[in-house]
């Protein structure tokens, strides 16, 4: 798994800060994506 951290852009405007969390193994890469609206801040557990 890997968690990585973007380097702030301009979208529309808006300062985005945005966040990475992906996972892979032999031959398949995957964005790991909540189930669910979370507020920002929770925990990765």
């Amino acid at each position: 798994m890997l968690v990585a951290n973007l380097k702030p852009v301009k979208l529309r405007g808006i300062e985005s800060n945005g966040m990475i969390l992906a996972a892979s193994d032999d031959d398949t890469l995957t964005l790991i994506t909540p189930m669910e609206e979370i507020k920002s801040g929770a925990e990765v557990s």
